[in-house]
C-alpha cells in the first residue's frame, strides 16, 4: 500500500533555502556537496513492505519508479523484516541491520546496494528493527531536510527501541512525523494477541494526548478499519471466526482489525484528544477527503484470491493528522492495490 499526504505551504511560510554540507559527504571526507535546507517535509509516502528484502528482489524497479515520479519528502516503511545487527546471544542493536554471517551481510549489502541507487541515494534512513525477521520499521527523510530529533518509542526516548521495531518518530521545526507498525489483534484473548493489542492502544492515545505542542502526522500500518465504510463487506468481517472460536466478550469478536473493541479504542484515540487545547483532534486525512466507499480503490488489504477471502477487503494503512494540519491536506490517495491486483 502506497499513498502521500501533502500539506499546502502557507503563504508567506516560505523562506530562502540556505546551504548546508551533506552528512554522508562529511563522514566518508569527501568533498561535501551543498544541500538545499528546507524547513519541513511536505509530502509523504506509507508502505507496508511485507519484507524489504523481498520488494528489493522483486518489484525495485517498480517501487523505484515510483518514488522518483512521487518524489516524497518522507518515506515510512513497515514490516521491514530485517534483523537487528548482534551475534547469538548478545545483546542486539535495533538501529542497525545484522551482518555476522556471511548470509546476513550478503542481504545487508542487497538492501544497502539498492538505497544507495537512485532516487534513494537522495535520502537519509533510519532503522528499527526486531531481533528476528520480524516487523521492524524504517524511516526515510531527504537529505535538505533535518530532523531535529529521531526517536524509536512511544515515550519519546531517543536510545529505546520499541519491542519488534515497531515505531520511528522524527521532529521536525514546525511537525512531527510517526511511523508505527501496530501489532495484529489476533483472534483469541492471549498474551500475545488481544492483551497486546490493548496495551499497544493504551499507550497510543497516552502519547497523541501529551504530543501537543506541535502538530503530528501519525501514518503506517494501524491494523485497523474504523468505520464500516472501510472495509468491502462489513457483516462478513463483523461475523469472521477462525477454527469456531468465539471470544467471551462480544466486542472482541469478528475479523481482527474490525472488532468492535478496536475499532472503539481507535475512535478514543482519534476524539478523547480534545483534552488537550493545543491539539484538540486528529483526522483521518484519507477518509477527510474521500467522503464515499471506493470498491476499487478505497482499500489498503485484500485477502487471498483462492476461498472465502476472495475480494474482501480493508482499508488498514493511514495518514492521521492533527486539527492545525488537516486544511493544509490537499490529497491523500492510495496507490497500492492489494494481493488480487497488480
Amino acid at each position: 500500500m502506497k499513498r502521500f499526504f501533502k500539506p499546502i505551504e502557507k503563504e508567506g511560510s516560505a523562506k530562502k533555502p540556505s546551504l548546508s554540507p551533506s552528512k554522508n559527504g562529511a563522514e566518508n571526507g569527501d568533498a561535501q556537496p551543498e544541500v538545499d535546507v528546507k524547513k519541513e517535509p511536505l509530502k509523504f509516502l506509507t508502505w507496508n513492505a511485507n519484507s524489504l528484502l523481498l520488494r528489493v528482489k522483486s518489484n525495485w524497479p517498480e517501487f523505484s519508479n515510483f518514488v522518483s515520479n512521487l518524489d516524497p519528502d518522507v518515506i515510512a516503511i513497515q514490516e521491514v523484516r530485517m534483523p537487528a545487527a548482534g551475534s547469538k546471544g548478545a545483546p542486539k542493536k535495533p538501529g542497525e541491520l545484522k551482518d555476522d554471517t556471511s548470509s546476513s551481510r550478503e542481504e545487508k549489502q542487497i538492501l544497502m546496494r539498492a538505497l544507495s541507487s537512485p532516487p534513494f541515494g537522495n535520502y537519509h534512513v533510519w532503522w528499527s528493527l526486531a531481533d528476528t525477521k520480524y516487523a521492524g520499521t524504517a524511516l526515510l527523510v531527504k537529505k535538505c531536510l533535518r530532523p531535529l530529533k529521531v526517536s524509536f518509542s512511544l515515550d519519546g526516548t531517543v536510545s529505546k527501541h520499541e519491542p519488534d521495531g515497531r515505531v520511528i518518530l522524527a521532529e521536525f521545526e514546525t511537525l512531527r512525523i510517526l511511523n508505527t507498525y501496530a501489532p495484529n489483534n489476533g483472534w483469541k484473548d492471549e498474551e500475545n494477541s488481544f492483551q497486546r493489542r490493548r496495551k499497544w492502544d493504551k499507550r497510543l492515545l497516552e502519547f497523541v494526548v501529551q504530543s501537543s505542542d506541535k502538530p503530528l502526522i501519525w501514518c503506517g500500518d494501524l491494523n485497523v478499519s474504523h468505520e464500516d465504510i472501510d472495509v468491502s463487506h462489513p457483516e462478513f468481517f463483523s461475523a469472521a471466526k477462525m477454527n469456531g472460536y468465539v471470544p467471551p466478550n462480544k466486542e472482541d469478536c469478528g475479523q481482527p482489525g474490525f472488532t468492535l473493541a478496536e475499532r472503539k479504542r481507535f475512535g478514543a484515540i482519534l476524539k478523547e484528544c480534545v483534552i488537550s487545547l493545543e491539539n484538540p483532534f486528529f483526522y483521518d486525512a484519507y477518509r477527510y477527503l474521500h467522503k464515499q466507499k471506493d470498491m476499487e480503490c478505497g482499500f489498503s488489504w485484500s485477502g487471498n484470491p483462492i476461498g472465502k477471502y476472495r475480494g474482501k477487503r480493508m482499508r488498514i494503512d493511514y495518514f492521521i493528522v492533527s486539527e492545525k494540519l488537516k486544511e493544509r491536506v490537499a490529497e491523500c490517495e492510495m496507490h497500492g492495490k492489494g494481493i488480487e491486483l497488480e
